[in-house]
């Protein structure tokens, strides 16, 4: 009970936020509209049932006039129907596209701010394949709560419309209790109630696992999808290891996840089909069981026949309601977990970023850069880099050394303030622009002046400004293809993506720079090239790398190595 508590307490919070925000107006009208025309159409299902007694009694009587004349108002009325019906869906799909569009733009600025998509990403959350929650798994909540909530209303309205006609239809059922004749009012009612409740029941009891297979299917689909992406963007690494056969091993692995998992949700379903078919199907004989007699008795005509087993019906399909949408709503309630739990991974990550942000950044009133007893960490809480502390000077070139798996690049990462497993003081440079180049640098899917100028895509500079640095950087033949739009990444090759971003150096000129091995894909003499070209074009910005290379000592007034201690950690000490 608990727990079902919680989880409507939680679906809750996704569901009330867009219909307090700065859209509620737009949305109460639309869901209002919406509701208008579900009750309507109700109303449209009294006429047809009363329709229903006139038209059945006018062909009983072979009533010619009569029955043209219901036969027009039936276009009528079918007319009136089918444009409710028309807008109802049309209005429905407005709404459900608005609210996904809201809450899509909530979440993505939720997983975005205070880096907790990085978070995410180091402490290994359980909130899988973000992408599919927010792409796929926000549609289906959207659309299945809108259905579920207008069904459930439309089968209340209903069972309300209807239960009184059925009640006044069914006449009193003469049974004899003891030797005693009993008469029972309204017995199609109580006989629609009994076959509700117990479809109900027996729906609940064969679906329920179905909630936590459709949980898992998608978590395996979305790994599948996951794996196949992964490999379109490293399709070179796999061609030149020849890594097809155990790339093919890996994704029928994973795909061997969906085709079972889907097996079990087949059989599970295919149960829960032969109860709800067969009782969907009973239910159609079933009132022509129990008012039968009063028809052969002459107590009703066909018309009044025809009327309760439509009456009866429209009574026990909303009475039945629940074993209907079962499927849907198992669903909906795996959909709802997986943004549920993805919604409070990403608070937990934002409240860590504000609570474990790393070491102390300060923007000081000095010029330089200063790290104060500086320790790195890795996530398992493993020290990696012991106190450490430096003084780096403007203009004073720096080179940082050491081994790989030292901490040289984590180091960079703790002065960028994304690592949050660091602890001591970093003191920042006063009005010190800084910009951060990764060995592997990251091409937005966009135009080619959209990935150089990265990320300042709103500020708006010279085509003739970017053309220049692309030619500065050797990538000259890219100088008329600034407007064309392709996955650069697949396009560049892992030198030429370097190349980009010295571009991006080069237009944003920062005053400090900070370079992790950053040529590390190009030859000694293209790397001497593009530090010359810093020197000369970039003149007041200082540089600090990180590199192997005993080339780039040349460009670099310091050096300082990643040495081991005697405690058997990494510190920062002169080379």
């Amino acid at each position: 009970m608990f727990a079902r508590f919680t989880f409507l307490r939680d679906t809750w919070r996704l569901i009330k936020p867009y219909w307090k925000s700065e859209e509620r107006f737009i949305a109460w009208l639309l869901l209002a509209a919406v509701i208008i025309l579900t009750l309507a159409m109700v109303y449209m299902n009294v006429l047809f049932n009363d329709w229903y007694n006139s038209f059945y009694n006018a062909l009983q009587e072979k009533d010619k006039t009569g029955f043209w004349k219901l036969m027009g108002r039936f276009c009528i009325l079918a007319t009136i129907y089918i444009v409710m019906a028309v807008y109802e869906f049309y209005l429905n799909q407005m709404l459900q596209i608005r609210w996904r569009r809201w809450l899509t733009d909530n979440y993505l600025s939720e997983w975005l701010s205070d880096r907790a998509y990085y978070r995410l990403q180091l402490s290994g959350n359980p909130a899988d394949n973000p992408d599919q929650r927010i792409s796929e798994d926000m549609k289906f909540f959207v659309d299945q709560s809108l259905e579920l909530s207008l069904g459930f209303l439309n089968a209340i309205v209903t069972l309300g419309s209807f239960v009184g006609i059925l009640w006044g239809l069914s006449g009193p059922l003469e049974i004899s209790l003891n030797g005693n004749p009993v008469s029972v009012q309204g017995y199609m009612v109580w006989a629609a109630l009994f076959y509700a409740i117990v479809g109900t029941w027996l729906t609940h009891q064969i679906g329920k696992k179905l909630i936590g297979l459709n949980f898992d299917q998608q978590r395996f689909e979305a790994d599948f999808r996951f794996s196949l992406v992964r490999f379109r963007e490293n399709a070179e690494g796999v061609a030149l290891y020849k890594g097809e056969p155990d790339e093919f091993v890996g994704f029928r692995a994973r795909f061997a996840s969906v085709v079972d998992n889907w097996w079990r949700i087949m059989k599970r379903q295919k149960v829960l089909n032969f109860f709800t078919i067969g009782y969907n199907q009973a239910a159609i004989i079933f009132p022509f069981l129990v008012a039968g007699n009063r028809y052969f008795a002459g107590t009703i005509q066909l018309g009044g026949l025809m009327q309760i087993s439509n009456a009866f019906g429209h009574v026990q399909s909303s009475r039945s309601w629940f074993i209907t949408a079962y499927p849907t709503f198992a669903t909906w309630k795996a959909t709802s977990d997986r943004l549920i739990g993805f919604h409070y991974a990403i608070e937990r990550a934002r409240a860590q970023a504000r609570d474990e942000s790393g070491a102390e950044r300060i923007v000081g009133q000095q010029a330089d850069l200063v790290l104060e007893n500086v320790s790195i960490a890795l996530p398992d809480a493993r020290p990696l880099v012991a106190a450490s502390s430096l003084d780096v000077k403007q203009g004073e070139h720096l080179l940082i050394r050491g081994p790989s798996g030292s901490g040289k690049s984590t180091l960079f990462r703790a002065l960028a303030g994304i690592w949050p497993y660091s602890s001591g003081r970093i003191r920042l440079p006063k009005d010190g622009r800084i910009l951060f180049l990764p060995q592997k640098p990251y091409l937005p899917i966009g135009t080619l002046k959209q990935v150089t100028v990265y990320p300042s895509v709103d500020i708006t500079l010279p085509d003739e400004e970017i053309k220049n640095a692309l030619s500065e950087v050797g990538l000259a033949q890219l100088r008329d293809r600034l407007d064309e739009q392709q996955n650069w990444s697949m396009q560049l090759s892992p030198g030429e993506q370097q190349r980009i971003a010295f571009a991006r150096a080069l237009l944003q000129q920062p005053d400090w720079l900070f370079l992790d091995e950053a040529t590390s894909s190009l030859d000694e003499e293209a790397e001497q090239k593009l530090y010359r070209i810093l020197q000369e074009k970039l003149p007041r910005t200082t540089v600090i790398s990180i590199g192997h290379r005993s080339t780039l000592q040349a460009f670099h007034k310091r050096s300082i190595e990643m040495k081991m201690d005697s405690a058997g950690l990494r510190v920062l000490a002169p080379a």
